[in-house]
């Protein structure tokens, strides 16, 4: 599999991040982590492109979070609000829309034959 180039993501980033949270509060690193899985590897997120983005969606009132100590330590918890439920359905709507154009485009060969 070809790894993602950071270009490919933009854009993107914060519906998958909010679609992560949909299935329930999530840490940071659990949030990598889900990508990561959820991509077969190929979404694996440095916590510097993560973070701020998570922050950015705090602080745009599309998810909440809270402090949580597990283990003995302390981390943060983010989940979405209500507003993040209704910008993930738009998101989900308009990727929908985007990759079937997209894929009518790449998917036609030979080019050639259409002019």
């Amino acid at each position: 599999m070809l790894p993602m180039r950071p270009e490919v993501l933009k854009g993107h980033l914060d519906a998958l991040l909010l679609a992560v949270l949909e299935a329930g509060p999530q840490h940071g690193y659990a949030v990598i982590e889900a990508l990561r899985t959820s991509s077969d590897g190929t979404l694996d997120l440095p916590t510097g492109t993560v973070y701020p983005a998570l922050h950015r969606l705090e602080r745009a009132g599309l998810i909440t979070s809270d402090w949580e100590t597990v283990g003995g330590r302390r981390r943060r918890a983010y989940r979405l609000t209500a507003s993040g439920h209704a910008v993930l359905g738009e998101q989900r709507m308009i990727w929908d829309q985007f990759s079937t154009a997209v894929t009518a485009v790449l998917g036609r060969r030979p080019w050639a034959a259409t002019v």
